[in-house]
């Protein structure tokens, strides 16, 4: 019987790469008499490619932009600031999610969330999108001292939600962190899928939120 869903964040529930997009485009017009020397393309395109998809911390990526790019009359601490800042005014939501956590809800499964990246700005993009007092723990890794795939940050979890790992179910989008981790853990494990993998070795692959309730139905229907 599964009780309890837990979620990644970035790429699962929150569009991340929307998001990025959405951030470093107002940034680029909020700051423009300082970048604004540099074609906005350039700018937008390389902070993206820079950023690597979250996995490069953005302390790193301002100073090789402001390196690569000429940028004077403001400092790399000082667009790192403005991205801690304004970040969480751009977060967009993958389809359904709402619609998706309430569903769940509905039918007594209790929610959880672990996610790697700082703690009080994980907390504000989640916040962001309006879902915090859905979930009944929130674990971020910098404020856990540990991260995924470590399967520690998964018992910490399944410990605070007050279920064990088989009557629970973990989704994510990365290969490592997420599914192979939770199963390692001994939860189902389900994909959201990312166009960055393919062949994915998870118990259920979706590509829409709005499908996890039904598998979690399915299961329960059967056990």
């Amino acid at each position: 019987m599964i009780k309890a869903v837990l979620f990644d964040f970035d790429g699962t529930l929150l569009n991340r790469d929307q998001s990025v997009m959405n951030f470093i485009d107002m940034q680029y017009d909020r700051l423009n008499k300082w970048v604004g020397h540099i074609p906005k393309k350039i700018y937008t395109t390389r902070f993206i490619e820079l950023d690597s998809r979250g996995y490069v911390w953005k302390d790193k990526v301002y100073q090789q932009l402001v390196n690569e790019l000429n940028i004077t009359g403001v400092n790399w601490e000082y667009l790192l600031q403005d991205y801690i800042n304004e970040f969480k005014n751009n977060c967009v939501p993958f389809p359904n999610l709402l619609i998706m956590l309430e569903e769940l809800k509905r039918n007594n499964i209790v929610l959880g969330m672990i996610t790697n990246g700082y703690g009080q700005f994980q907390m504000d993009n989640i916040k962001a999108l309006g879902i915090e007092d859905y979930f009944e723990a929130i674990l971020v890794s910098g404020w856990e001292g540990l991260k995924k795939p470590d399967i520690q940050i998964f018992k910490r979890a399944l410990n605070q939600l007050n279920v064990v790992s088989n009557q629970s179910v973990f989704v994510g989008d990365h290969p490592e962190n997420d599914v192979k981790a939770s199963q390692n853990a001994g939860m189902k494990s389900i994909w959201k899928k990312d166009v960055q993998w393919d062949n994915v070795d998870a118990d259920f692959i979706v590509d829409d939120l709005a499908e996890i309730p039904i598998i979690i139905k399915n299961l329960n229907k059967f056990n």
